[in-house]
């Protein structure tokens, strides 16, 4: 049976990684000092930047549809194993994704 202190803090996790940019921000205002919620708040980071650059890649001439699409499908991807992996209770980090996170000191 897993303690209440434990479940917030994987769903403060959870919540970082789902909502995304805000999830990211509302971590860093209220759980700062949690190693675990801040292990996946930067991940969640990175994977917003990741769907930012689909974006800004979607502008691109001939080619920005495919870029747009290949980076959406990732981010996607991405953003789903950061939801399974906050859940889990462990530090695992998203392929790729966590060892750009891992640079981002706050």
């Amino acid at each position: 049976m897993t303690n209440k202190k434990e479940d917030d803090t994987k769903l403060f996790a959870f919540l970082a990684t789902f909502l995304s940019i805000i999830g990211f921000i509302i971590a860093l205002l209220a759980k700062k000092d949690n190693k675990y919620i801040m292990f996946y708040a930067k991940q969640s980071l990175i994977i917003f930047i990741v769907f930012v650059i689909a974006i800004i890649g979607g502008w691109l001439p001939f080619i920005g549809g495919i870029v747009k699409l290949a980076m959406n499908i990732i981010g996607t991807i991405f953003w789903i194993i950061s939801w399974i992996y906050s859940l889990s209770g462990k530090f695992k980090k998203v392929p790729v994704i966590g060892d750009y996170a891992e640079r981002v000191k706050i």
